[in-house]
């Protein structure tokens, strides 16, 4: 049951990152382009996620470091996650004229691909101790 509530509130919070996400990416596209964009938008949603999970979907976990070190171990985590997110979105939009001309299509797709990595990375590795 747990594991089901962490999950449920995960993808929550991943929809939080999602919109984040995509707002940061429009907001920066066009003086960045869409790939440097996509990096700072993925900090963003990773920053924002970071902090709603640990309060919220890991909140009877811990990590037991400090709260930068944590975060910093996370972006840590979440990176490997986001290199498949970033490789999904990339694909997309050269190989697709209509992800190409709609983003948010790109984005989602990538952080469904990302996603499984990045729940059990950070339950199993980072939010492990009660």
């Amino acid at each position: 049951m747990k594991l089901l509530r962490e999950l449920t509130f995960f993808g929550a919070i991943g929809v939080v990152g999602f919109l984040v996400d995509t707002a940061v990416l429009y907001s920066l596209k066009s003086t960045l382009g869409p790939f440097a964009a996509r990096a700072a938008s993925f900090f963003a949603a990773a920053t924002t996620t970071w902090f709603l999970n640990r309060r919220i979907t890991f909140s009877g976990n811990t990590s037991n470091l400090q709260q930068h070190k944590e975060l910093f171990a996370y972006l840590g985590l979440m990176l490997v996650g986001g290199a498949v997110n970033f490789a999904c979105y990339t694909w997309l939009i050269l190989s697709y004229e209509v992800a190409a001309k709609h983003l948010f299509i790109a984005v989602a797709a990538g952080s469904l691909a990302g996603m499984a990595f990045n729940f059990f990375s950070s339950r199993i590795l980072l939010f492990r101790r009660q």
